[in-house]
């Protein structure tokens, strides 16, 4: 047994979302949101890379000596399956275990609005999942997943980097494809898929201006795409897709946002009361001809207005969202307050007073 996998069941036994693994501190545990230390002694660099070394497969270990950062997934024997990044810095090596639980799970079991199951319905269009890294956007896409696997009779394909949840065939066909072992790049993994007969591809993350324009090409023509950037609003969402493609296609872009993209659904992890794990809490667009309209005449920075008025469809701000987690008694009030735009708003509700002035010096 690798001498990793130690540390990797450790992790798992006391339910943390990442295992940290760095030159000169001891191995590190993202418990709750915030990173613990484990009694071990400071990790050297020689024993680090040994470590490491031990679980990378010859082609990753090539990647790995000639410079390059490394991704890949991991089954530990005892500790369970991982999300793996394994880089070097100025001290050594270090890498990251993200956690990958064993059942896929549900989307009651995440808590999610409600509107995230009627969304699954569209059958051709865009979904988009964003947020900041490690707020869970692919546990919201692998229920997705498994929902439409679940109740419908479609050829899903996923691209993924590398594969988390490992999705058995249901109702549907379930593809599961992973960067750099089955295909080279995420553009060329949609076009691929878009020869293969599919009903939806998911595509794991749309991080250039190659992947974004196929991307938009499979939901114009016919397919349901689901994918995730690294945005933290939906206006912020809709602004880094027009952004991100040549401005000679800003006008064509602004089309597609209007009449193909389905809904953009933004998420923060946030902690339940007295630590018992963390929640997604979601902001939620759905698109509608107000909004169109707003993508089409360069006015996206309205569209928070329409947001906070379109409950009768779904929408949501993330402060609305925030607010009535707390009201809920689902989240740590002080958490909340970190995430939330209007801090104003929610400094009642903040029990270390503390807080405030921190955050009010930033403002």
């Amino acid at each position: 047994m690798p001498r990793i996998d130690a540390f990797l069941k450790l992790g798992s036994a006391q339910g943390c979302s990442d295992v940290h693994l760095a030159v000169g501190v001891p191995p590190m545990l993202r418990m709750n949101g915030d990173l613990v230390p484990i009694r071990f002694r400071e990790l050297g660099a020689a024993e680090l890379e040994a470590y490491v070394t031990e679980i990378l497969t010859r082609n990753l270990s090539e990647k790995f000596r000639a410079g390059h950062d490394v991704d890949f997934s991991y089954v530990s024997e005892e500790g369970g399956r991982f999300r793996v990044n394994v880089f070097r810095k100025d001290s050594g090596v270090g890498a990251v275990f993200r956690t990958i639980p064993a059942e896929v799970p549900t989307l009651d079991s995440l808590a999610l609005p409600a509107i995230v199951r009627k969304l699954c319905d569209y059958h051709q269009g865009m979904i988009l999942v964003t947020g900041s890294t490690g707020t869970g956007k692919s546990t919201t896409l692998a229920a997705m997943i498994d929902m439409l696997n679940a109740t419908k009779k479609l050829n899903i394909i996923s691209l993924e980097d590398p594969i988390e949840f490992v999705h058995r065939s249901k109702q549907s066909q379930v593809v599961q494809r992973e960067l750099a072992t089955h295909l080279p790049t995420f553009a060329e993994g949609v076009r691929a898929a878009m020869r293969e007969d599919p009903d939806v591809i998911l595509v794991g993350e749309m991080r250039d201006p190659e992947t974004i324009s196929m991307a938009m090409t499979a939901a114009e023509t016919g397919h349901l795409v689901l994918g995730t950037l690294h945005t933290t609003s939906a206006v912020k969402t809709i602004d880094r897709m027009i952004d991100a493609l040549p401005a000679d296609e800003r006008e064509q872009t602004k089309s597609f946002l209007a009449q193909g993209l389905i809904a953009v659904i933004t998420q923060v992890l946030v902690k339940r009361p007295e630590g018992r794990g963390r929640r997604a809490v979601c902001e939620v667009m759905v698109m509608n001809r107000a909004i169109a309209k707003l993508i089409q005449t360069d006015q996206t920075h309205q569209i928070p207005a329409q947001l906070q008025t379109g409950k009768d469809v779904g929408m949501e701000l993330m402060d609305q969202a925030l607010m009535r987690a707390i009201k809920a008694k689902e989240v740590d009030p002080d958490d909340a307050y970190v995430y939330a735009t209007d801090k104003k708003l929610f400094s009642k509700h903040v029990v270390d007073r503390s807080l405030l002035p921190r955050f009010e010096t930033l403002e």
